[in-house]
């Protein structure tokens, strides 16, 4: 293992254990979560009100050392109200710029199928280029922005859902299950007492472990993992399978099939490991498929969800040796 790869996984196992300090359990989509950051990719968090979503990506912000910002989607929200925009200054006799919050690293895009399509639209060109555009003149964003969308899976009144052009530049769909009993337990215990989450989020028991500047150079060394090329056209074979399975209408585009190799070959770093196993792939189908397969409406009244398509497809593609 070169040097670079022994840093990079040194470094994912310290943001593990800052995490871990205000997160509990959760252990799968922190490992979700670090994958899309090491691969500057975008994501969506899906999960019922409370159960930490925001709070996830604020200390992911904090242990990272970027800027982080929120913004609550609602059906009368603007697309200037994400960009920001030019403002006449009386004094100076020139219009200045007043930025958005969108000028950020981390932004937690809170509901966001509750603004209708052409707010939502507002974030394309950023999750894409990383530039905004105001007044025909563009602005970078940092190499580090990243957006974490918040979606709740159960209330769907008054929502507009995601475009699939949209949906396809989220790298992965992250699902954060209720806690168990025991970790519930440990989050009342923890309330009641000065190491609640938010306190500790808040005070100086977070670290910094890097800045969102060396981000960069993680990302470079990742690059320098083994990928062998028979696990990059099981990756490919996966995502093709998507598209003539019966029960599909639409399956993976190409942004598929590189999202699932980039995806796993993170999650072999964020699991200590400089190469990729058919295992890797395995556990990035569901997170990097899952929301860009639209079902046969006749499947889909019966019940069948995309899940369960993806568990079939892993089953008959064949593993390489």
């Amino acid at each position: 293992m070169n040097q670079g790869l022994q840093q990079l996984i040194a470094v994912v196992q310290a943001l593990k254990g800052e995490l871990g300090k205000v997160i509990i359990g959760q252990h799968e989509v922190i490992d979700r979560v670090l994958v899309a950051l090491l691969t500057g990719q975008h994501a969506l968090i899906e999960g019922v009100p409370g159960i930490g979503k925001t709070l996830l990506v604020r200390t992911l912000a904090k242990v990272v050392g970027g800027r982080f910002s929120r913004i609550q989607f609602t059906p009368d929200l603007m697309p200037t109200d994400i960009t920001g925009s030019n403002i006449f200054n009386m004094k100076e006799n020139e219009f200045v710029l007043n930025p958005g919050p969108i000028f950020c690293n981390f932004l937690l895009a809170d509901e966001i199928n509750r603004a209708p399509s052409k707010t939502q639209s507002a974030l394309l060109q950023a999750m894409q280029e990383r530039l905004v555009t105001i007044d025909r003149k563009s602005y970078n964003l940092p190499a580090s922005f990243t957006v974490f969308a918040t979606q709740n899976p159960v209330e769907f009144e008054g929502t507009y859902p995601l475009p699939e052009a949209q949906k396809d530049r989220f790298m992965l769909k992250i699902t954060m299950p209720p806690p168990t009993r025991e970790e519930e337990l440990a989050l009342v215990r923890r309330t009641l007492g000065s190491d609640a989450p938010e306190t500790v989020l808040a005070g100086d028991t977070v670290r910094c472990v890097i800045s969102a500047d060396d981000l960069v150079t993680l990302r470079q060394a990742l690059m320098t993992l083994v990928v062998q090329d028979e696990i990059a056209a099981y990756a490919l074979e996966v995502v093709r399978a998507t598209r003539s399975h019966h029960a599909v209408l639409l399956g993976g585009g190409p942004r598929a099939s590189q999202s699932l190799i980039l995806a796993a070959r993170a999650a072999a770093a964020v699991a200590g490991r400089d190469f990729i196993t058919p295992d890797d792939i395995k556990m990035m189908a569901l997170p990097v498929l899952e929301h860009r397969l639209i079902l046969q409406p006749d499947y889909e009244i019966e019940g069948l969800t995309p899940g369960e398509v993806i568990g079939s497809i892993l089953q008959e593609v064949t593993v390489p040796r």
